[in-house]
């Protein structure tokens, strides 16, 4: 879809749903807003909705940020003490290693 061609209102309400949706714990739909609003938000020439797709934009954009930040930082904890952490660990993987930890 091309944003060019849409009215203002569209644009807006399209942005609003895209940011809802990030709330069901689907952050990539953010991602999506951000990434994909960046242009209107920032570099287009100003209309009045502008400023609230600005606002969900940068709304959008921080919270896939912390999601990515949480979910590196789960995977890095999890990867250096999954062998220590024993049997509760090995609930928690799909694929259990061999070896010695």
């Amino acid at each position: 879809m091309n944003l060019a061609k849409l009215p203002n209102e569209r644009k807006l309400t399209l942005c609003r749903k895209y940011y809802m949706a990030g709330f069901a714990f689907l952050p990539f739909m953010w991602a999506i807003n951000a990434i994909w609003f960046l242009n209107e938000a920032f570099w287009a020439p100003t209309y009045p909705e502008q400023k609230h797709i600005r606002r969900y934009v940068i709304i959008s954009a921080v919270g896939a940020l912390m999601w990515l930040v949480g979910l590196i930082s789960w995977v890095v904890v999890f990867q250096h003490n999954r062998s220590a952490w024993g049997a509760t660990a090995d609930y928690m993987s799909f694929i259990i290693p061999k070896g010695v930890p």
